[in-house]
């Protein structure tokens, strides 16, 4: 059959691949908006549409709010108010719930504050940006950034972290760099931001230095998790622990954190990668990403014997390198005195409950242990997002695996439900 169109790849300065065909019969370039049919083109003309009537404006959309610690959180309509300099807006489509969100509403974050508009792993496209935003512009596909990257701060400038000054004193009070809030409830009551992000709503505001762009034929539903799970266990691995051929490794706790760090390390082909959980459920999860053996210390311990020495005898003295994903300070402990006497590193990734606090007998640091913490994997999120979205897209990073509960946005608390269940790693919502 005669094909009348040439498909061509243009390579654009932007990172990013597109298809542009040549109808051979008319003699004209046709760009994809025109020629495809697809639900991805059709949601992005429709959405800068819609963009170019609401910019400058408030919006009026559906998001969860929390009032108040361990509640439910309200289902309502707020405002959004357009973004002010250096500030991008944008038109989530999907966002996960993490286990962070969960902490945070159970009150035991002692950054928590209410009443806040949470939610800090989600995807979407730009609605509009303020004045002086050149990182982003209308219409492009974005993952919101809980860890921003302005590259000028001390902290970017080091080479030696993926942590960032430029809003985090702000942040951390849930407003936005100016001292105020874009989000009000219809009493005109003004609504907390969280995480820099606050993806449980429809529209949200962020800072242009905690936003990404990324592929646009990269599912939304599915890179929403590269806003902090997926990358904060992978990186850990990969980055902050740089995981090594022949290395042994533990993760403890098999939630999408952990069986990210057990990814992390199978692909720098790490010789023992071991799991422990207490949910014997999560087993074979732990084997799907690379994990060789699998502990439950409330089932599989010998009389007398503990998670520490059973993980010594296993690893002919100790692991190279363990990881806690759990924030449980015990757990802590028990994960850097499994490491390997002399050159053992443990990674806390898991954040502890308000008021508590690690120890360990200082012996385990003087004879070479090493205890350090990993934030977002050591990820820099605006640099560094492209090389997983690549990875990802050529099948070396899992993504899709880890979302096992879909719902609409409206059925958000039982979406943190699902959490407690010990058959869920991430319930995404979709607007």
């Amino acid at each position: 059959m005669f094909n009348q169109f040439l498909s061509v790849r243009t390579i654009s300065l932007l990172p990013r691949i597109s298809t542009v065909k040549y109808n051979l019969l008319s003699k004209n370039w046709i760009t994809p908006t025109t020629i495809v049919k697809t639900n991805y083109f059709k949601t992005t003309n429709r959405s800068i549409n819609t963009m170019s009537e609401t910019q400058g404006k408030p919006i009026q959309c559906i998001a969860a709010v929390a009032y108040a610690a361990a509640q439910p959180l309200s289902v309502e309509t707020i405002i959004v108010d357009p973004p002010k300099a250096h500030e991008v807006r944008i038109k989530i489509t999907n966002t996960a719930i993490c286990h962070t969100d969960a902490y945070t509403l159970s009150g035991s974050d002692p950054e928590g504050a209410f009443p806040c508009v949470l939610g800090h792993e989600g995807a979407g496209i730009v609605e509009s940006v303020g004045p002086d935003v050149e990182t982003v512009k209308v219409g492009d596909h974005v993952i919101a950034l809980y860890t921003a990257e302005c590259g000028k701060c001390k902290f970017c400038k080091s080479g030696k972290t993926n942590l960032c000054g430029a809003v985090r004193a702000t942040q951390g009070k849930g407003v936005m760099p100016d001292g105020t809030s874009r989000f009000h409830n219809l009493k005109g009551e003004s609504l907390l931001h969280f995480m820099g992000c606050s993806t449980f709503s429809e529209y949200t505001v962020v800072a242009d230095v905690s936003v990404v762009a990324v592929d646009p034929i990269a599912p939304l539903d599915k890179v929403c998790l590269l806003g902090c799970g997926v990358t904060t266990g992978y990186g850990a691995a990969i980055k902050t622990a740089n995981v090594q051929k022949g290395d042994t490794v533990a993760v403890f706790g098999a939630g999408t954190v952990g069986l990210s760090v057990v990814q992390g390390a199978k692909a720098r082909g790490a010789s023992k990668i071991i799991v422990i959980d207490v949910n014997s459920d999560k087993k074979q999860w732990s084997h799907d990403f690379g994990a060789t053996d699998f502990v439950n210390p409330l089932k599989d311990l010998k009389e007398g014997e503990t998670i520490v020495s059973k993980l010594v005898n296993m690893t002919d003295g100790g692991l190279d390198f363990t990881f806690d994903c759990t924030g449980n300070v015990k757990v802590m402990r028990d994960a850097l005195e499994a490491c390997h006497k002399g050159w053992g590193e443990s990674i806390i990734i898991g954040v502890a409950a308000s008021g508590q606090e690690i120890s360990t007998r200082p012996f385990q640091l003087v004879t070479g242990r090493v205890w350090k913490g990993s934030a977002f994997g050591g990820i820099k999120g605006r640099s560094e997002m492209a090389g997983l979205i690549k990875d990802y897209q050529g099948g070396k990073l899992k993504v899709d695996e880890f979302v096992t509960h879909t719902r609409p946005f409206k059925e958000i608390n039982e979406g943190f439900e699902d959490l407690h269940h010990g058959d869920c790693l991430r319930t995404v919502l979709d607007f």
